[in-house]
This record gives C-alpha cells, sequence and structure tokens, in this order.
C-alpha cells in the first residue's frame, strides 16, 4: 500500500530482553519508527507488530528470549496472523538463517547490524511503499519524557574475545562513537528531563582509541560534565587496563561524575585469567583498587566475577574469595561459568560440571553479599545527595545515591521530594543494599 499519513501505519510494542544495551537499541528502533510514522504501544498483545529484542549472551539469556518469543507467539492475534513478530538483536546476530527454520512464527529477524534499518524492515512486511518526502513526521521529543535516568551508548562492538564470551561474534568489532553522536544523545536525554546519564558499552575504557584524531574516555566524561553540571554522569563496564590516571583525575575534579568505578575483573587467578585471554592477577587488580582509593577514598567499587571456569581448581576459587574478602567491593555480580558454543572455552576437555558450578558461584555469591552489606551499613550517618527516581507500586518515594547504579544497587528510601530532583539526605538505616534517607 502506498503510504501518505501517520494514521494509516501500524502500532508496534517492544519487548527488550538482556541488559542495558539492548534498552537503548530498542529505544532508537523506537524514535526511528515514531519519526517514521509508526505509534508505539504499551500492550503487545494489542499491537499490531511485536518487536523481541533479544540477548543470547549466554545460554540462560538464549533461553529467556526464546520463552519470550514462543509466549508472543501464542498470542491469539499472532496465531491468527492478525499482528507479526518480529524478533530483533542478539538471537538473529548470533544464529543467523539457521534461527528461520527454527522460528517459523516469526514473519522477519533483525540482526543488531539492521537495527538502523527497522522502519524499512516493517515497511516491507506491511508492504508500505512511501510516498517522495514522507519520512520524518513526529520529533523526538515526543517519544519519551520524564526519563530521570537515561542510558547512552558510547561505543558497540568489542575487539578482546574473551574466551568464554561471544559478544565479538554477535556485536562485531569494536567502533566508537563520535563525541558529537554522544552529545547529541545526552541533550536529547536531557531534554526528556534526565538528571543521570549512563554511559554503557561493552568496553567503555576503549572509547576514542579508534578515532581521528584520538580521544579518550576520561576527555569525554570531562567533557560532558562540564557541557552539563547539573547532570550526574556515571561510567560502566570499565576494563581494567581502561582505569587510567587521567580517568580517575577526571572523576575526582567533577562532582557531578560519579564517583564510581565498575571493573568486570572476572577473575583473580593469573592462570584462569590467561586461559579466559584476559590480563591481569589478583595482586595486581588490587593494587589498581589501592590507587583509586588513594585518589578517591570514597570511591564506589564493583565487579563482576565467573565461578566454574574451566580448569578452576578448588584453590583456584579459594583464591578468587580470597581476592573479594581483600579487595573491599561494595558491589559485586557473581556469575557461573556458562559453556557457549563458539567460544574457545567451550572447547577445553577441563570442563566443571553444572552442580559444582552453581555451588561455587552462590558460595562466592553469598560471601560478597556478607562483605558488602557491611560496607553498605557504614554509610548510616553519612549526609549525601540522592537522586530522586519516583515511587514503588506501594506509594514509597525512592532514589539513587551516587553510589547506587540505576538496576543493580539497590535504591535508597525518603521521606520527601519530587522525581527528578537532587536532595540532600542522612542515611539513617540499611538493609543488605537498601538504604533509607531522611532530608536534611
Amino acid at each position: 500500500m502506498e503510504y501518505s499519513t501517520a494514521e494509516e501505519l501500524a502500532s508496534v510494542a517492544f519487548i527488550t530482553m538482556g541488559c542495558a544495551k539492548n534498552e537503548v537499541d530498542s529505544e532508537h528502533m523506537a524514535r526511528r519508527l515514531v519519526q517514521s510514522g509508526y505509534a508505539l504501544s504499551d500492550d503487545p498483545e494489542a499491537a499490531d507488530i511485536v518487536i523481541v529484542n533479544t540477548c543470547s549472551f549466554i545460554q540462560a539469556a538464549t533461553e529467556e528470549s526464546i520463552e519470550a518469543i514462543l509466549q508472543v507467539a501464542d498470542f491469539d492475534s499472532v496465531a491468527n496472523g492478525e499482528s507479526k513478530l518480529v524478533v530483533a538483536g542478539c538471537m538473529p546476530a548470533r544464529y543467523g538463517a539457521e534461527l528461520e527454520g527454527e522460528i517459523p512464527e516469526a514473519s522477519g529477524f533483525v540482526a543488531c547490524d539492521r537495527e538502523s534499518d527497522i522502519v524499512s524492515v516493517l515497511d516491507d512486511l506491511l508492504g508500505i511503499e512511501r510516498l517522495s518526502g514522507d519520512g520524518l513526521v513526529i520529533p523526538i521529543a515526543d517519544l519519551k519524557d520524564n526519563c530521570v535516568s537515561a542510558y547512552v551508548k558510547i561505543s558497540d562492538g568489542c575487539d578482546r574475545f574473551c574466551a568464554y564470551c561471544t559478544i565479538p561474534y554477535i556485536r562485531g568489532r569494536y567502533h566508537s562513537f563520535s563525541q558529537h553522536e554522544i552529545f547529541d544523545e545526552v541533550n536529547h536525554a536531557v531534554g526528556r528531563g534526565a538528571r543521570e546519564i549512563v554511559l554503557i558499552a561493552q568496553d567503555t575504557g576503549r572509547w576514542g582509541s579508534d578515532l581521528s584524531p584520538r580521544s579518550s574516555l576520561a576527555q569525554l566524561m570531562s567533557d560532558l560534565a562540564d557541557e552539563w553540571p547539573d547532570v550526574w554522569f556515571r561510567v560502566m563496564y570499565i576494563q581494567p587496563e581502561g582505569i587510567t590516571d587521567e580517568l580517575i583525575s577526571a572523576v575526582k575534579e567533577h562532582d557531578n561524575i560519579c564517583s564510581y568505578f565498575d571493573i568486570p575483573f572476572q577473575h583473580a587467578n593469573e592462570r584462569i585469567l590467561k586461559s579466559m585471554n584476559r590480563k591481569g592477577s589478583g595482586t595486581q587488580f588490587l593494587d589498581l583498587l589501592a590507587r583509586i582509593r588513594k585518589q578517591i577514598p570514597s570511591a564506589t567499587l564493583r565487579t563482576t566475577l565467573i565461578a566454574g571456569y574451566p580448569g578452576e581448581t578448588e584453590e583456584d576459587f579459594d583464591e578468587l574469595c580470597a581476592f573479594v574478602e581483600d579487595a573491599g567491593f561494595d558491589y559485586v555480580g557473581v556469575f557461573a561459568y556458562s559453556q557457549e558454543d563458539g567460544t574457545k572455552a567451550s572447547l577445553l576437555d577441563c570442563q566443571i560440571d553444572e552442580e559444582e558450578k552453581a555451588y561455587r558461584a552462590q558460595n562466592l555469591r553469598d560471601l560478597a553479599d556478607s562483605l558488602s552489606s557491611v560496607r553498605v551499613a557504614d554509610r548510616v550517618g553519612s549526609t549525601i545527595p540522592v537522586l530522586v527516581c519516583g515511587f514503588e507500586e506501594d506509594g514509597q518515594l525512592y532514589g539513587r545515591a551516587q553510589c547506587q547504579a540505576p538496576d543493580v544497587d539497590g535504591v535508597t528510601y525518603l521521606d520527601g521530594g519530587n522525581p527528578g530532583d537532587i536532595v540532600t539526605a542522612t542515611i539513617d538505616d540499611t538493609l543488605l543494599y537498601e538504604m533509607e534517607g531522611t532530608m536534611s
């Protein structure tokens, strides 16, 4: 059919699986669709098209994505052909054409590197032919308002090829987004009401190394903080090599850059790290943490660790636990190793059985929780700025301090303030990772 007005186009609902990077990708697709005349729907069962943006980083994520796809396929509207199912993101990128045979209920597949073509993909599905001049019909700012915290992706892909990881095969080689593109995204988010910008990527610390002229994450953070002095900036997932003296100084010199360092060490045993195709050792990592704390004593430190990697002996696991005890992390994410097809680690002979991997991961998680909860409790009596985020379902007002990243570190419950405000609160009590604060 010929396209002439936005009213003739379909409604689209997104179901997004996986991490915040996928959330950003879904928003970018949604923005393109809205600009081109499609309408967004909050109800997948009532939408004309349902896009499931999949995650396939590990097998568990793939299984969750498949479950979501099959649930959509069972919608009456999809089953009887009134609505269309589109599978996007990591699964089409990882599994390619074989996915089409496995999921015949889907009308289309959009791999990560085709997400910018989402409008033409949906147009083709619906038989829409655009007349000359038809295109941007709705302003970007109308897509979503009053977003207190927003993710901004600063690069995509990865060149590290860690032995356990599928990301380079899904997302391709590393490439930085230009500072101009990033500033545009930040400006868009701030215009919608964001008071916090969370910079994300597979490897944030490498930002700018492939640009001409070269730049650095430290320079980007400083420029952002200077341009928007009333906005908090937080960066996630900085590999150990990305923690430079320049970056530490940039954080120290700007009150609106959260003194929050998310460093995925993954392990502490040097032999295991080498098998993972990673660099470093527990001793080197402790030195790095000491260097951060020397410059910023109040720095918040988060890491992710893998338990049960192939060849990990009980002694290696004990070394990992000792590292966690010595490091003094505020937050630790723990994952049992997942044997992923196509990775080098999946071919190693010394695989550990699932029960033992789960046992080690739970023990490490329990240890980390016991240590981190004490560090969180030490904040009682301190007076800190808190970004008011909104209300829980029971009406309780909550926010997040600079030591709490979205979705992973708990929240701070408050007795006053409005969403979007940055208030000063005294911490009165804590429960594991949650805090309670009274406005000062």
